[in-house]
Formats: structure tokens, sequence, C-alpha cells
């Protein structure tokens, strides 16, 4: 087998064991095991862990993915037409991605306020795609302007990780999301709210 065969069989079997992984943590949580991981790619363990030798570089792959792919999307919407429809249309689509992959939220949170982490970077282009999207929508006066993108990432990482909890409350979801959109709408603001922004 020549060396470009061997490349190509590797990233084919890295593709493949994060494909299987994507769809494993959303069963199981972050916590899935890599066996099963493993096991479902039909590749052995000594394969997985030369392209992942640990659990945290598989769940760095699969967010940096889910984090570009999200950031990516905030810059598809930035040019749609209503900008209040745009923001509610990608909110929705990260608290998917969070109630997806349990205990993603907690990761992401970390990620946000560590710089030395490997997620960094694709956390950060996220969050300031996203708070383009959130910045537009004051500006057509449809949200608040006493909030920033880390109000509305912090609300919504809320509402992903008590949806996480147990299944009464995630049968909520929506409507709890439902409730946080109707919060950040425009209209008068708290004596409270208006001195923190000023």
């Amino acid at each position: 087998m020549t060396g470009r065969q061997q490349r190509a069989d590797a990233q084919r079997n890295y593709e493949r064991i994060l494909e299987v992984a994507r769809t494993v943590v959303e069963e199981q949580g972050t916590q899935a095991s890599l066996r099963d991981i493993a096991r479902r790619a039909e590749v052995g363990m000594g394969t997985l862990y030369r392209h992942f030798p640990t659990r945290e570089a598989l769940l760095e792959a699969l967010l940096r993915q889910r984090f570009d792919t999200l950031a990516a999307r905030a810059e598809q919407l930035e040019g749609a037409g209503d900008s209040h429809e745009a923001l509610r249309r990608w909110l929705q689509e990260f608290l998917r991605g969070a109630s997806a992959y349990r205990g993603l939220t907690a990761s992401m949170m970390t990620t946000i306020g560590d710089e030395g982490s490997a997620l960094h970077a694709s956390c950060s282009a996220m969050r300031e795609a996203a708070g383009r999207l959130v910045k537009r929508a004051q500006d057509d006066g449809r949200i608040r302007p006493d909030v920033d993108g880390m109000d509305v990432f912090a609300l919504i990482s809320a509402v992903g990780w008590i949806a996480e909890q147990g299944p009464v409350v995630a049968e909520r979801r929506d409507h709890l999301f439902s409730l946080v959109l109707d919060g950040l709408a425009a209209g008068p603001v708290s004596g409270r709210a208006r001195r923190a922004a000023d």
C-alpha cells in the first residue's frame, strides 16, 4: 500500500469515527463509551486512539465541527430579510445542537473563558457571528438594547442545560425558549436594567 493510500485510509477512518461519535454522543451524552464508538465505526481501539488519544480530543473535534457549522450558519443568516427571525432561527439551531449533544452546554461555557482551550478560536468565531445577528436585530429595534451577545448565549445555554436535567423539563424546552425570546424582545426596559445599560 502506498503512502497516499494509507493517508486516504486514515482520513476515511478519521471521518468515520467522527460521524459515528456524533451519533453515539447524541444518544449517550459526552460520557459516551469510546469502545462503543470504535465498534460501530468498525475500527479497533488502537485506530481510534491514534486519531483521538483521549476522550477530550474526540469531544474537541466534535465540538469544533459543531461550532464551525454554527458560525457558518450565522453568517448565512446575516443576509436574511427579517433580522429577528434570523436570530430566532439561529438560536433554535444552537439550542437543538446543545440538546442533542448532552453536556455540550457545560463544555461551551467553560471554553468561552479559557483562551488556552483548543476550542477557544472556534467558539469565539461562532459567538462573534451570532453577536452580529443580535446587533442587527437591535439596530432594527427588534431586540432590547440593554443586552449583548453574551447575555443571549447565557440565557439560551441555561435553557439547554435545564432541558438536560430530566424528561419533564426537556418537554418544556421549546416553551422556555419562547419565554426567553419574549424577554429579549424590544419594549419597555425596567429601571434596574436601564441603569445597568447606562
